[in-house]
Parts: C-alpha cells; structure tokens; sequence
C-alpha cells in the first residue's frame, strides 16, 4: 500500500477531533484539502475507511484499526528521524515550533537568535496557536516541540506518546485599576467583587478552568463582566478601569500597561513548559533546543 506520512496524520487526527473542520485547523490545511488527503488513503488502503452520518464523516471499523497502526508507523518514521540525526553527529536540519502568543512575543525573538549563533545548521519555524491547542500540534506531529503552559489545578492529560518539560514556574497577580484599591499586604480574592467585576477568560480554556477553581477555593464565585481571551485586550481593559484581572511578568512584559499590580494571598500559578514527543526527546536537534530554552529560563 501507498500512503503518506500526511494522509496518516490526517486519520489520527480526525479519530482524535472528531471532524474534518478540526482536522484542518489543528494541520494548517483547508477542509477540502484534508478530504484530499483521507479520499486518497481510502483508495490506497483498498476498503472503506469513511462513512458519512449526516453532514459529518466517521471512521469505520477498518478507520478505527489503520489510525491505530498509523499511530505507530508515525512514531516508527520519527524514531528513524532521530537515528538518522545521532548517525550524523551534527545538530542540523529543520524543526517546527508551536507556541502560544505570549511566548511568541518574548520567548522567540531570543531563542531565534540564540539557536541562529550557537546551530547555524538548525533551522526553527514557527507557528502561533491558541496555547491549549500547542500539546495537541506536538502529538499529532505538526509540531516538533511545543512552548505551553500548563496550571497545577487543571493539569494536563498525561499523553505516555509526549514528554513535557518544566521551565519556569510564575506566580499570578491581580492587576487592578490605578488607585481603585488600597493594601498595605496581599489581597485575598475574597476580597474583590463589585464595583469591580472580573475581565476573564472562557471557562472551557485551561487558563479560564483554573482561575475559578482557584477564587472558588477562596470562597467566592468572580463576578464575570467581560470575557477575553487575548492578554493585552484584557490589560487594556484593566488600565481603562473597566475591571479586575490576573496577570504574571510574562503577561506584563507583553503590554507595558498603567495599573496596579496587588499580590494576591492565594497561591495561584502557572508553568512555563516544553512539549516533546517521547520518541524524539533525544533526537539532537530538539534535544539541542530543549536545551537552550532552559538555559533562557534559568537566565531570564
């Protein structure tokens, strides 16, 4: 049989997301091209592997049975990858980075030009994506290495397929209208409400889960006014007295804003991680970035 490494993935990942439409976002596809890429393996592989349930495609018994193998040929083709890398002795060739917005505006620049002057054979690109999305990109192979964040109360689902590494670990803040409140020590989240309400994100985000879980432990349920997603929208918010928010130095470094920033008497956190798939951990070239992140973290 005569299939490719993309239409393999684009099986995994449409038993994995469930429709075509999430396929093609999670791959950089359109739709039309990953129907391309499953019609194609469907000829090649000789039996039906999709069916149609009413506006939506389904894997049939032998889908469900090639996503499992292809699952496994994937991983055997990234294994080779990486045995050829160590045969070479050279950190060299291409590496596809995913990373959240954030990192992208403060981690990249420096990583970039790190790796550029220390592996002058590497070649790293990259691609902004929503941060949940960022372990799923490394799982299904879009991505070599992912830069995430992961919260202790809502930690992520432990994938044995994926490796993720702790860089740094930053504490959260409240960033309040100048002068709206007045604290001599750290404030508990009890103490914030009305007039103020809250700016915060969905509540199906980890970032939206895990900031509730921690103002429900302090006692109270956080006035929700506004729901945003992107960090320098919700500062702005801040800085223009509309509400209250959580931020860390990574957020604060993105907007330089005017507000105050009050530290806050629950514990609430975030890590700075690196995702890997357990099969090319040691494969030189990620190993080599894996590296240099670490280092930026220790340094920064």
């Amino acid at each position: 049989m005569d299939w490719s490494s993309v239409q393999l993935r684009s099986l995994v990942e449409l038993r994995r997301r469930g429709t075509v439409t999430a396929v093609a976002a999670a791959l950089g596809y359109t739709p039309g091209a990953v129907s391309q890429q499953l019609n194609a393996l469907e000829r090649s592989a000789g039996v039906p592997l999709l069916h149609r349930v009413g506006r939506r495609v389904e894997l049939t018994d032998a889908g469900v049975a090639l996503a499992g193998h292809a699952r496994q040929i994937l991983d055997i083709e990234a294994d080779a990858t990486a045995a050829l890398e160590r045969s070479a002795g050279a950190v060299a060739g291409e590496l596809q980075v995913a990373l959240f917005a954030t990192a992208a505006a403060d981690i990249l620049p420096v990583l970039l030009t790190t790796v550029r002057d220390r592996h002058p054979g590497l070649v790293v690109r990259s691609r902004e994506m929503v941060v949940d999305d960022v372990y799923d990109a490394v799982a299904s192979g879009t991505a070599d290495l992912a830069i995430g964040l992961e919260y202790p109360d809502v930690p992520i689902r432990r994938d044995p397929s994926l490796r993720v590494v702790r860089l740094y670990r930053e504490r959260f803040s409240l960033a309040v209208p100048t002068g709206s409140m007045s604290r001599s020590g750290p404030l508990s989240l009890a103490g914030t409400g009305p007039p103020l309400g809250w700016i915060l994100p969905p509540e199906d985000t980890h970032y939206g889960q895990a900031i509730r879980v921690v103002c429900r432990r302090a006692g109270i349920e956080p006035e929700l006014r506004h729901e945003v997603n992107d960090t320098a929208a919700s500062l702005a918010l801040v800085e223009a007295g509309i509400g209250v928010s959580t931020v860390t130095p990574l957020m604060l470094r993105l907007r330089p804003s005017r507000f105050d920033v009050l530290p806050i008497a629950e514990t609430f956190e975030r890590h700075i991680a690196v995702v890997v798939r357990s099969s090319a951990e040691h494969r030189p070239s990620v190993a080599a970035l894996v590296q240099v992140l670490r280092e930026l973290a220790k340094s920064g």
